[in-house]
C-alpha cells in the first residue's frame, strides 16, 4: 500500500537465506558471522518516527504473518528464488516490495517481475529519493544509482536493528564501497557500472564510526581496505593508539608496493584476505586480473608472515589454463608458504560479468539454475578438464588442505613458535571444531568466543622482511611474468 502523507512508516528489511545455507551440510559458523551492514546502511535513511525491523534468516526465523508498508530483500543470485517467494507473498498482503542487491542489478528485469520497485547498483543515493517519492505517493518503478556516488552524506549505520550476541564478528565495517581492479570474473564489477566504482568515507566518519563499536576487535568487510592509498595512510594513523585488532582485504600488488601494509599492522591488521586466485599467468591474463602478473606470490607470504599477519588465500579453480595438475600445485603451494586458511572456489560466471558475457557466445554456460553459482557446482564447461573432475578435484583440496597434517606443516613455515602456534589454532579452529560452533550458535553464546578470538589475532613478529633478491629461477611461473 502506499503511505499518504507524512505519516510514520513501518519497514521490514530482509536478507533470505542463501540456498547453500540450507543444504543439509552447511556450515552454520559459516552464515552466523557477519550481520547484513547494506540493510542498516538504508535503514539509516528513515525518519526517527520510522518502525524499522532487519531479518537476517541466517541467524533467525523470518515470520511472514506481518503487513509492514515497505519490504526491503537484499537479493544475492543464491537467494534469488527465495527472495521471490517472499516478495510475492508480501505483496499479496498489500506491501509494498522493494528488491535490490547483487542479483537485482545483474538481471533487473527477472527482479522486477517480483517487485513493485527494484534498485540498480548502491542505494545509499537512490533510497532517500524512493522514501521520499513513497510519501508523496509517486514511487518510481527503478532507482538506479548512476552519477554523484559518494559516502560523505551518509548517516551513521543504524546497529541499534542488529542483533549483535547472533554474530561473530559484530564488529563488521565498511569503509570504502567498489574495488578500483576490474576482473573479469567479478561479480561487483557490473553492480557499480554507471558511475564511480570505487569511493571512500571522510577518514573522520570512518574513525567515528570505529570509535563507537565496542571492543577490540573489527572487521572491515571492504573489497580492497588498501586500494586508495592517501585515505588507507590517514585511516592506519588515526587508528593507532585505538588498541584495535582488526581483519581485511587487499589485492597481492597492494601488499608487495610502498609502506601501506607496514602502517596496517602496526594499526593493528592481523589477518587479510587475499586474492590469489591462481598460479597461472595465462589465467591472469584471460580473466583481466593484471594487478597480480608478474607479482613474486612467495614474497607477498613473507612479508605479510614477518609483520605477525595471518593470510586467507583465495584460490580459483577450472579456469582456462587449469589442467588436471591444478588442485595438487595450488594445495600444496598454499601449505609450502605457510597460508593459515585458504578459500577454494569452482569458477563461476556470474550474471552481468564479462567473463559470463563470454562463455554465452561460447555456449559454455549448461545451467541457469541460480542456486548452483555458489563456486561448489560447475555450471559451465571448462575448457580441459572433465566437470565430474573439477568437482572432485575442488572437494579434495578442502579435504587436503585441512588435513591436520596439513595444517601442522603449513604452521612450520612461521619463524617462531608462538606465531606456529597461532597459525596451528586458528586454522584447526575454523575447520575442525564444527560441533562447538553449532553448539556456540544454537546456545546464542557467539559473543563469548570474541576474546579467544582476540586472543588468537595479537600481534606476532617474526624474521624483518626483507626484499626478495633475483632468483636464478622461478619457484613458479608466475614469477617470470612480465609486470604489466
Amino acid at each position: 500500500m502506499i503511505a499518504p502523507g507524512s505519516r510514520a512508516l513501518s519497514v521490514k528489511f530482509i536478507l533470505p537465506a542463501l540456498k547453500e545455507a540450507t543444504d543439509p551440510y552447511w556450515r552454520p559458523i559459516k552464515y552466523s558471522l557477519f550481520p547484513p551492514l547494506g540493510l542498516a546502511t538504508l535503514a539509516a535513511c528513515l525518519s526517527p518516527d520510522d518502525h524499522a525491523v532487519i531479518v537476517d534468516e541466517h541467524v533467525e526465523p523470518l515470520t511472514l504473518d506481518d503487513t509492514p508498508d515497505i519490504v526491503i530483500i537484499q537479493v544475492y543470485i543464491t537467494n534469488a528464488y527465495r527472495s521471490y517467494r517472499i516478495a510475492d507473498h508480501y505483496r499479496s498482503r498489500g506491501c509494498f516490495v522493494c528488491l535490490g542487491g547483487l542479483h537485482v542489478t545483474s538481471l533487473p528485469e527477472e527482479s522486477a517481475a517480483h517487485a513493485d520497485a527494484i534498485f540498480l547498483g548502491p542505494g545509499e543515493q537512490t533510497f532517500p529519493q524512493f522514501l521520499a517519492d513513497f510519501r508523496a505517493g509517486t514511487p518510481q518503478r527503478v532507482y538506479a544509482s548512476t552519477l554523484d556516488r559518494t559516502l560523505e552524506r551518509i548517516p551513521p549505520i543504524r546497529r541499534d536493528l542488529i542483533r549483535r550476541p547472533l554474530y561473530l564478528v559484530p564488529n563488521s565495517i565498511v569503509v570504502t564501497r567498489g574495488c578500483p581492479q576490474h576482473c573479469d570474473f567479478c561479480y561487483k564489477d557490473a553492480f557499480f557500472q554507471g558511475g564511480r566504482s570505487f569511493y571512500t568515507q571522510r577518514v573522520d566518519d570512518a574513525l567515528a564510526e570505529i570509535d563507537r563499536l565496542p571492543g577490540s576487535h573489527l572487521y572491515f568487510l571492504d573489497d580492497h581496505l588498501l586500494g586508495d592509498r592517501r585515505f588507507a595512510e590517514a585511516l592506519f594513523s588515526g587508528m593507532k593508539g585505538m588498541n584495535r585488532v582488526f581483519q581485511g582485504a587487499a589485492t597481492v600488488d597492494s601488499v608487495l608496493r610502498g609502506d601501506l601494509i607496514e602502517r596496517a599492522a602496526d594499526a593493528g591488521l592481523r589477518s587479510i584476505f587475499v586474492g590469489f586466485e591462481t598460479l597461472a599467468p595465462a589465467n591472469l591474463r584471460s580473466s583481466n586480473k593484471r594487478q597480480n602478473l608478474g607479482r613474486d606470490y612467495r614474497a607477498v607470504t613473507d612479508r605479510l608472515h614477518s609483520l605477525g599477519i595471518m593470510i586467507n588465500g583465495s584460490f580459483v579453480f577450472g579456469m582456462d589454463d587449469d589442467g588436471p595438475d591444478v588442485f595438487r600445485r595450488t594445495v600444496d603451494w598454499a601449505i609450502d608458504n605457510g597460508i593459515t586458511t585458504a578459500t577454494f572456489h569452482i569458477q563461476t560466471p556470474y550474471p552481468g560479468t564479462r567473463l559470463h558475457a563470454r562463455m554465452v557466445r561460447e555456449g559454455r554456460i549448461v545451467t541457469g539454475d541460480w542456486n548452483l553459482y555458489d563456486t561448489r557446482h560447475v555450471v559451465y564447461r571448462p575448457a580441459q578438464l572433465k566437470p565430474e573432475a573439477l568437482k572432485a578435484g575442488y572437494d579434495w583440496a578442502y579435504r587436503e588442505f585441512y588435513r591436520w597434517s596439513s595444517i601442522a606443516r603449513a604452521s612450520l613455515h612461521h619463524g617462531t613458535l608462538k606465531h606456529q602456534a597461532k597459525h596451528f589454532f586458528y586454522a584447526s579452529g575454523w575447520r575442525k571444531f564444527e560441533p562447538v560452533w553449532d553448539l556456540m550458535i544454537r546456545a546464542r553464546q557467539l559473543a563469548h568466543v570474541t576474546p579467544l578470538l582476540e586472543g588468537v589475532l595479537s600481534r606476532v613478529t617474526g624474521v624483518k622482511y626483507q626484499e626478495p633478491a633475483a632468483r636464478p629461477a622461478p619457484l613458479l611461473p608466475i614469477l617470470n611474468e612480465p609486470n604489466l
